[in-house]
């Protein structure tokens, strides 16, 4: 029995539990679409192909299965590249396919034609061609390499014309992710005798504790030891901001204040913290580091030489600190408090103005614990960062390793595709609007009941900012005249414009009975941020 290429690669994907592919088709694509539709798979047609690579990104975090995207040939892969820069520099699992020309026609001058393995090779962790006679075992190797640690998108391109030839019709075979081993126990040794020597010792949490689903863990080792942790901004969610022992997050809004703390710490414990993020060197005071993850500290050793790395799976060198007798903690847990409660004060809205913290507090206040925020890169994902309560991990989503602005709109949609019974919001600037309104239709087309707040200050404020901490004159950042008319819909989504807090509430309380996607355009005083962002960090 035979299948076709198309047919054959359909059948991998399904049995890998993929149940989505994002991109924007091609004809040479269209026999992979029918296999699709025949197969199980639905293809999500999207505006722009760098969306079709952020809604692969978050539907891998959420679904956790490797997500999938698609563009054409030349344009088409140029634009999924900056959507696969998302995969590989905030870690996640993606497959991208691009058409390519056919290989009798390799190093020909072509329409629209350049050398995508080129391309794809830095922003990729593996990239290769189909090959029909191979397919089983190409496929195989991408699922390995793009699951494996540190994971990340893998890039496999289509060779035109080969989508209708046939294939042995073979059982799919399951690529299960590889075993991540536990450390050493040498390593695992030197952390326990450094660890019982700390008396203001710090847990620095990162990402690939999210991956590893350490959240219990690292808050009995807190408790254990009676010290602080800090997190960075992709691992909120994995303590509660209420957490005796939360002391903050790193890099984002009201960052000195955090650093009231860690500057304290004779011993950082990195867990999953992965520099992509916020380099060690740009908040850490200059004391040892024990760090455990999945590959070696990247660290400046000149500046801190004392580093033991801790590499594999973390439950079973967490579970040692966990037994370890408890410390002689000298950290100050009620000062601890009240710089907590200080901060979140600080973040808390004031008096009449409308700006982002109402903003948020009124969104935090209405969406679900169960839901999903996800937003965009700018001032107010400075505010996101610290402000927002995150009462479970992947309950705020962003991207703070590629940290590409128009990543908000498509990363809300894919949530909701991943996890429809979930409340989704999406709080974006103006700017990353601009970039992504076109998604606006695929929202509505697949009738998704998703909230975007738009906060509208008519520019970039981030760059604003850094501009006059620069003592430069504000220039380039204007993105429209002060007062445009605000349309009734959007691609078919309705549009509540607000100016004020009573209005926001009313519209966002009307937003989330609607069944579709509605979008709030909230005008919004952007002074807020002048004070609370682009703080030091030590």
């Amino acid at each position: 029995m035979t299948e076709n290429v198309a047919e054959h690669l359909v059948s991998l994907m399904m049995r890998h539990g993929i149940k989505h592919v994002f991109g924007i088709p091609s004809g040479d694509w269209l026999p992979y679409m029918d296999a699709m539709k025949k197969g199980g798979i639905e293809f999500v047609l999207v505006a722009n192909e760098a969306s079709a690579g952020f809604m692969a990104t978050v539907y891998a975090w959420l679904k956790k299965v490797p997500g999938v995207c698609y563009a054409t040939i030349g344009p088409g892969a140029t634009n999924l590249s900056t959507g696969i820069g998302s995969a590989l520099l905030d870690r996640s699992p993606v497959i991208a396919l691009t058409s390519e020309p056919p290989a009798s026609m390799g190093g020909r001058t072509l329409q629209m034609a350049i050398d995508q393995q080129a391309l794809m090779r830095p922003i990729t962790k593996w990239t290769t061609r189909l090959n029909p006679s191979t397919i089983d075992g190409i496929f195989k190797k991408a699922v390995s390499i793009a699951t494996s640690e540190l994971p990340g998108p893998v890039h496999i391109g289509l060779p035109e014309g080969i989508a209708n030839i046939s294939v042995p019709a073979t059982e799919p075979e399951f690529t299960a992710p590889s075993i991540i081993n536990p450390p050493d126990e040498a390593s695992m040794i030197l952390m326990e005798e450094s660890f019982k020597k700390a008396k203001l010792p710090i847990l620095a949490v990162g990402l690939t504790a999210v991956r590893m689903e350490l959240s219990e863990h690292i808050r009995k080792v807190a408790e254990r030891h009676n010290i602080p942790v800090v997190l960075t901004p992709m691992a909120k969610g994995l303590l509660s901001e209420d957490h005796p022992s939360y002391a903050g997050v790193l890099f984002h809004a009201l960052s000195d204040r955090v650093a009231d703390t860690h500057r304290q710490a004779d011993l950082v414990v990195g867990i999953g913290y992965d520099p992509v993020e916020f380099n060690y060197e740009q908040w850490m005071p200059e004391v040892k580091l024990i760090h455990l993850d999945s590959v070696p500290a990247d660290i400046d050793s000149l500046k801190y030489p004392s580093v033991i790395d801790v590499i594999g799976h973390l439950s079973e060198p967490l579970i040692r600190l966990e037994a370890l007798e408890p410390i002689s903690s000298e950290w100050d847990m009620k000062e601890l408090e009240k710089r907590r409660k200080s901060m979140f004060e600080a973040l808390s809205p004031k008096g009449d103005a409308f700006g982002p913290l109402v903003v948020l507090s009124i969104l935090r206040e209405l969406l679900p614990d169960s839901g999903i925020m996800t937003c965009d890169v700018g001032s107010h994902t400075h505010l996101i960062g610290q402000a927002w309560r995150t009462p479970h991990p992947y309950g705020q989503i962003m991207t703070n390793g590629w940290s590409s602005m128009g990543f908000g709109i498509p990363a809300a949609i894919a949530a909701k595709i991943a996890q429809p019974e979930r409340e989704v919001v999406c709080v974006t600037g103006d700017g990353s609007y601009m970039m992504m309104a076109g998604e606006m239709a695929t929202a509505k087309r697949m009738r998704l009941s998703i909230v975007f707040v738009v906060l509208a200050d008519r520019n970039l404020e981030l760059i604003r900012i850094k501009q006059e901490r620069k003592d430069m004159e504000t220039y380039g950042t204007i993105l429209s005249e002060k007062e445009i008319p605000t349309h009734e819909t959007m691609f078919g989504v309705p549009v509540l414009a607000v100016k004020d807090t009573d209005s926001y509430r009313d519209a966002l309380t009307r937003a989330f009975k609607i069944d579709g996607p509605v979008i709030i355009e909230a005008v919004i005083d952007s002074s807020e941020y002048d004070s609370l962002i682009l703080r030091k960090h030590k």
